[in-house]
């Protein structure tokens, strides 16, 4: 009979793996080292728990949301493969059901969708001689969802209050993970899908985010591929440069924009100015004193100029996706409810747009 590591050697064998390539390689991040390793990020903290790590447990991960209003300033971060997104703030309005809510008010502004919310530990770390404190969530497949970093501001005592009360009994290094399936995984093909009930619903949604996920649910499509077949009244291609030009001007001329970057389980977004755009390598970087972006560019495949309706007038926004069709980053013009987008936004994003339709 053969015989199998248990949790507790496996996560131990893990942790010398990653010890040996952060000493050789100190300068590498979390990601790196995982995909390095051909593990999750998740299973890369959770082997750690116990030297450094704190597994935290909760009946409802929007209660630790919640008790963050205590903890003062934090930065939160949220990524995908391409694009880094963090923001300096305050947890203000949090307004969190059982599956899914948001956190709005202030300069925090996330959309949380507490399913992929499996895995949360507290982290400390020591990177390039500072000490970093977090909490970090994953998914059930070990991708991570969410970020909260401690900063010089925060109310230490409040935050370790925090930690006590959601601390987990089992403090055992390891995480079992399951693979997480993608709900729009069975797609048709372009020529599949029914294009007039696409148009027709695109048409008479009220600009709901989830409205318009219903409607690429039950058409069986992508995001990526509606925009494929929607047809130029709805979805332009975009150059490749468009996410620099959008960033430059902003900066140059003061426009205030929405900056939208999701994981599995959350979407955060920046609104207002941006001021300072460095282009390094492959990345093009926002490094504000409370706003940084790090977008890989050569990752982008396709960029888009989406048009959607609603009461206040059209919406536009230029989105980014990668080879695989993952969306990376959405731009918007800042806008509030009840008001048409700025002007100078939508000559911008239409002025990105090519001049030959998506789909005749």
């Amino acid at each position: 009979m053969t015989e199998t590591a248990s949790p507790a050697a496996t996560a131990a064998a893990l942790k010398q793996s990653w010890s040996a390539l952060r000493t050789a390689e100190p300068e590498l991040y979390a990601r790196t080292i995982a995909q390095r390793l051909a593990v999750s990020e998740g299973e890369l903290v959770a082997c750690r728990t116990g030297d450094g790590v704190t597994r935290l447990h909760t009946q409802d991960w929007g209660d630790i949301f919640r008790g963050l209003r205590a903890v003062g300033r934090v930065m939160v971060l949220t990524r995908n493969e391409h694009c880094v997104h963090e923001k300096k703030g305050w947890f203000e309005g949090v307004n969190l059901g059982q599956a899914m809510g948001a956190v709005v008010g202030g300069a925090i502004d996330l959309r949380v969708f507490l399913t992929h919310f499996k895995h949360g530990y507290a982290v400390t770390e020591e990177r390039q001689g500072q000490r970093r404190e977090s909490l970090q969530f994953f998914d059930a497949d070990g991708t991570a969802v969410h970020k909260v970093y401690r900063l010089e501001q925060t109310d230490a005592a409040a935050w370790q209050q925090l930690l006590a009360r959601h601390t987990a009994p089992d403090q055992t290094p390891g995480m079992a993970v399951q693979p997480v399936v993608d709900p729009l995984s069975h797609l048709l093909r372009d020529e599949e899908v029914d294009t007039q009930a696409l148009r027709e619903g695109w048409r008479t949604m009220g600009y709901g985010p989830h409205e318009f996920y219903g409607l690429l649910k039950r058409l069986k499509t992508t995001r990526l591929q509606a925009l494929h077949v929607a047809g130029s009244e709805f979805a332009r291609r975009a150059g490749q440069n468009a996410a620099e030009r959008v960033l430059t001007e902003a900066a140059r001329t003061g426009l205030p924009i929405m900056v939208f970057v999701g994981s599995p389980g959350l979407v955060q977004i920046h609104s207002g100015p941006v001021r300072s755009i460095k282009p390094m390598g492959p990345w093009l970087n926002v490094l504000d004193e409370d706003f940084n972006l790090h977008l890989r560019l050569d990752q982008v495949a396709e960029s888009w100029v989406v048009k959607k309706p609603t009461a206040d007038g059209p919406v536009t926004s230029l989105e980014l996706y990668d080879a695989q069709g993952g969306q990376i980053v959405q731009f918007f013009g800042q806008r509030l409810p009840g008001r048409p987008e700025i002007e100078a936004w939508t000559q911008l994003a239409d002025g990105l747009a090519s001049a030959e339709p998506a789909l005749a």
